[in-house]
């Protein structure tokens, strides 16, 4: 196909792709996604091997939100039947993240439900960075603690802090069909305080809440626009209890096309495959591996995930390796530019540092905040094609805020 060669081309150049382009690639047809895979996987593997970096969550709170998030299940009037906890101590933290590290995580994200922190909310989380950060000098910390104020950037960085995560998720235009407790505007002004901290910017999307081709394109070019390291994708997961609760429109061919249509928008940024993975790829998500470089081992702030020992495998399987510690995740010259899908010129990756609360969560909704697959009994009734899987989500009731031994 003209249009793959063209992507493939301007990929490996690091330049954007038209909103035409973008919009062609999410309406290709299932038997021409092969051919879009392997056009994108040959994108992700200039700038990024065969390597697939592995992060690991710990919720530091559950639940009890002010934020009315139609996607999360932490969301004011959440009927949803998760844990509910209060602030972590920073040993319990600690111990939740040391988990991640042993499993092969090189990043450990720290998650905060609620509209934004206090004060005394970020000299918590310092004092958990600082006692991760004694244990494994070497972990890379994200923070996602929702809308910051001005001067909490730079606390955390100060603190040890090396990301900061706050999601976009959806397009400007539709971006009050889900949320009414804060705006668009707000999450592109913590982004931009990120940034200016001198920390890893990490923003990204949720995708089957409804949204339109359009909306998927105008979400993926505002984040080339906020020039993020990193960009989450996540895939919506209707739980029960919440407002999106009857939304199952993703496919794992669906799905497949929105990464490589991310892909190819940010060539050379850390695309992450977040919450979701394993209940709309599926079977397919070794594919997925050739899109993204980055995903989330084990379990997920209220949901499971499949276990950590079978993501090990599907990495090994699929002829993918975990990222070490001592490799550096970016290329060289997005780490010399300090952030960027590209250099910072016209035209060139995801595009330059542009403008840029809720749940709070660094994978929110009703993909991190949702939920993930539980273990198949005996008596599961067999999958039928685009039926809703509900049968692959399970709430998380092991490791952070609980007495068992966590999924790493």
């Amino acid at each position: 196909m003209d249009l793959l060669n063209t992507l493939v081309n301007k990929g490996l150049r690091r330049e954007s792709p038209t909103r035409e382009e973008a919009l062609a690639v999410l309406a290709t047809s299932d038997d021409d996604l092969l051919d879009v895979v392997a056009a994108a996987g040959k994108v992700r593997r200039h700038w990024f091997g065969r390597r697939v970096k592995l992060n690991y969550l710990v919720n530091l709170k559950s639940g009890l939100c002010p934020e009315d998030c139609s996607y999360c299940s932490q969301r004011l009037g959440s009927k949803a039947e998760i844990l509910k906890y209060t602030w972590l101590k920073p040993d319990q933290a600690s111990q939740a993240a040391a988990a991640g590290v042993a499993g092969g995580a090189k990043r450990v994200c720290l998650v905060a439900s609620g509209r934004g922190p206090t004060d005394r909310d970020v000299d918590r989380v310092s004092d958990t960075i600082k006692a991760i950060k004694e244990q494994n000098e070497a972990v890379e910390v994200c923070a996602c603690l929702g809308l910051l104020s001005d001067g909490q950037a730079e606390r955390l960085r100060e603190a040890g802090a090396d990301a900061y995560n706050h999601n976009l998720n959806t397009s400007e235009a539709t971006y009050g069909d889900i949320t009414t407790t804060h705006t668009y505007a707000d999450r592109v002004d913590t982004v931009n305080k990120a940034h200016a901290a001198g920390l890893s910017a990490c923003s990204g999307l949720i995708a089957g809440m409804g949204e339109s081709d359009e909306d998927l394109v105008d979400v993926v070019f505002s984040l080339r626009e906020l020039d993020p390291d990193s960009v989450p994708v996540n895939f919506l997961i209707p739980m029960e209890g919440t407002p999106l609760a009857k939304e199952w429109h993703l496919t794992p061919q669906r799905c497949l096309r929105i990464l490589a249509m991310t892909r190819f928008v940010c060539p050379d940024v850390e695309v992450r495959i977040a919450g979701g993975r394993e209940v709309h790829l599926r079977t397919m998500q070794p594919l997925a591996l050739h899109l993204a470089n980055s995903i989330f081992l084990g379990d997920y702030l209220t949901s499971e995930g499949q276990a950590g020992r079978t993501d090990l495998e599907m990495i090994a399987d699929a002829g993918f390796e975990v990222e070490g510690a001592g490799e550096v995740t970016l290329p060289e010259h997005r780490v010399a530019d300090r952030g960027g899908c590209g250099s910072h010129g016209e035209g060139a990756g995801c595009g330059s540092h542009g403008e840029g609360g809720g749940c709070g969560s660094a994978h929110e909704g009703g993909s991190l905040c949702g939920s993930a697959p539980a273990e198949k009994g005996a008596g599961a009734v067999p999958a039928v094609a685009g039926e809703p899987r509900t049968d692959l989500v399970a709430v998380r009731r092991r490791g952070a805020g609980t007495d068992l031994a966590p999924n790493a």
